[in-house]
């Protein structure tokens, strides 16, 4: 198995219940949906995002592969635990680089950041939706296996995790019209 050990021993020592699941190697939480055929409202994408000021303070988000992440309302929702904690408002947020995951979350390859911010010293927000769900399918840092669990399980592994909605239904693309006319 590829997952990262650091994975494996951390929900072994949670005593997490939990499922590994193998698939063909996906990049995106979309097409896992896809490959495993089940609701992108259940597949998970776990992003990082770093939060400014302080420029060093990343986050890790989990949110569904039919939506996206909503920066003002993640923005809006930091800066009110900000102000009640008397700390700087947060001014922007931008997604941490490729070479940034390579060096700060060892072993897990880019497109399957697993969504435990608590091992690694990170805070972790999930959207709420996700709750609604009796399973939910996350990365497990290898892009050929995945990991499902119920939300109240993750909850447990993650005891500091913020549920918000933090999300946006995903812009489906327009269709191209086709420069050709029909003869008729």
């Amino acid at each position: 198995m590829a997952i990262p050990k650091k994975i494996i021993n951390f929900l072994e020592k949670e005593k997490v219940k939990h499922e590994i699941i193998e698939h063909r190697k996906v990049f995106t939480a979309y097409d896992k949906s896809a490959t495993l055929k089940v609701p992108e409202k259940i597949s998970v994408k776990t992003l990082a995002v770093k939060i400014s000021p302080p420029s060093k303070e990343v986050v890790l988000l989990s949110i569904p592969a039919n939506k996206n992440l909503d920066k003002d309302k993640l923005k809006k929702k930091i800066n009110v635990q900000r102000k009640k904690e008397g700390q700087k408002l947060a001014k922007k947020i931008d997604f941490v680089t490729e070479r940034w995951l390579k060096s700060n979350l060892k072993g897990v390859k880019p497109g399957a950041v697993p969504p435990f911010g608590n091992l690694w010293k990170l805070k972790s927000f999930i959207e709420k939706s996700l709750f609604k769900n009796p399973k939910i399918i996350f990365n497990s840092g290898d892009n050929s296996f995945s990991i499902r669990m119920s939300p109240k399980s993750f909850e447990k592994a993650v005891p500091d995790l913020v549920v918000e909605s933090i999300s946006q239904p995903r812009k489906k693309k327009p269709l191209k019209k086709s420069s050709k006319r029909k003869k008729k």
